[in-house]
């Protein structure tokens, strides 16, 4: 986590930051239309104020222009950027795994590679783009909506907080069970997308050999693996998206119960009730976002695992750098009476003498099986 708010998030902090404004003010200003109901509904309506009327009319009409604006540039800026990110990450992996070790190609299948270098770094947009952005705005949109319903009632807020914060302690635990998942995911779909860019490329050999039938196989396996892998990850998304039904539904039970009651007695205006019902949405709505944004935050940290593997492999260079330095060499190459041989009293070479000078180009010519190698 340091290792990415250090690379990643840190350097366009600025960026961010406008865009953390920006989302504040478009959150802010959707609060403009439940608060402007109780006034709606307790004076306007009540003393029939038609001038009150239509500066209602005219700040939330203004407030709504603000948030389509402030919503509009959020997205261009924060998208453009995060995919303008992902291209420097795919050139920086390219980059890498071109100067990574023969052994390690001959070790890796070429398809893997690929989407290694396509794949893995998608979810960064959610990361740096309006995902990580949206987190911080829903919670901060959360915590306001939170100081004004305890304004208007601190025992109507507890009652609701209850499940809320049953919902956040669930979410927490799914979504550090569902990151290996995505981990997992990643690392099976390059591996068949490895054997299947291999197959197609050598598909004479695979006729050749009369081997469809195997390569079936082969593939419907990786297919069943990347199925059961998204099989996990759904049946934990759908546990915390029933989870978030169930709870926020109680919630808005015990509030609509309680909060009757309260306007029967005299305790709560009507205005109140629908005011708090509102900021009530816009306290509940970030907390159940958040579990879609989580799990796609989830999902880039997941690829940024696997990212960070594959700059973790040492480059030809790195390797060389550990040798002993080779000492400056003429160039001069000279056989004189060599002999070899595979196997005992059967020289392929017999008393062969030449030079190759430096700067020259030498050519060894011969028939197959003449010992050239």
């Amino acid at each position: 986590m340091r290792h990415v708010v250090k690379t990643l998030v840190w350097p366009r902090r600025k960026l961010l930051l406008l865009g953390l404004g920006l989302i504040l003010i478009n959150r802010l200003c959707g609060l403009v239309l439940p608060g402007s109901t109780k006034y709606l509904v307790d004076k306007v309506i009540a003393q029939k104020d038609m001038h009150m009327l239509r500066l209602l009319v005219v700040a939330v009409g203004g407030a709504v222009g603000i948030q389509a604006v402030t919503g509009f540039l959020l997205t261009k800026l924060l998208s453009v950027e995060a995919h303008e990110l992902i291209r420097q990450l795919r050139i920086q992996i390219q980059r890498h795994v071109i100067r990574l070790p023969v052994g390690y190609f001959d070790s890796t299948k070429s398809g893997v590679l690929v989407s290694r270098v396509m794949d893995d770094v998608e979810g960064i947009r959610n990361l740096i783009g309006t995902g990580l952005v949206q987190l911080i705005g829903g919670v901060l949109t959360s915590a306001v909506a939170l100081v004004l319903v305890l304004s208007i009632s601190p025992l109507m807020t507890l009652l609701a907080l209850v499940p809320l914060i049953l919902f956040a302690f669930i979410s927490m635990r799914a979504f550090r069970t569902i990151r290996p998942i995505f981990r997992d995911r990643g690392a099976i779909r390059a591996a068949v997308t490895g054997r299947l860019t291999e197959s197609f490329g050598g598909v004479r050999v695979i006729k050749g050999f009369n081997a469809e039938s195997r390569e079936e196989e082969v593939f419907a396996d990786g297919a069943r693996q990347i199925f059961e892998n998204v099989k996990k990850t759904l049946t934990t998304t759908a546990l915390v998206t029933s989870a978030a039904t169930l709870l926020l539904g109680v919630a808005s039970v015990t509030i609509m119960g309680m909060g009757g009651g309260l306007i029967i007695q005299d305790k709560l205006t009507l205005g109140d009730f629908f005011a708090f019902t509102l900021y009530l949405g816009f306290l509940v709505a970030p907390i159940v976002q958040m579990a879609n944004i989580g799990t796609q935050i989830t999902e880039a940290f997941a690829g940024l695992d696997r990212v960070r593997e594959i700059f973790a492999e040492p480059t030809e260079d790195e390797q060389d750098s550990s040798r002993q330095p080779l000492p400056r060499v003429r160039g001069d190459v000279a056989f004189e009476d060599v002999w070899f041989e595979y196997k005992p009293d059967q020289p392929v070479l017999r008393g062969i003498d030449f030079a190759a000078p430096a700067g020259t180009t030498t050519a060894l010519v011969g028939p197959s099986g003449a010992g050239k190698s």
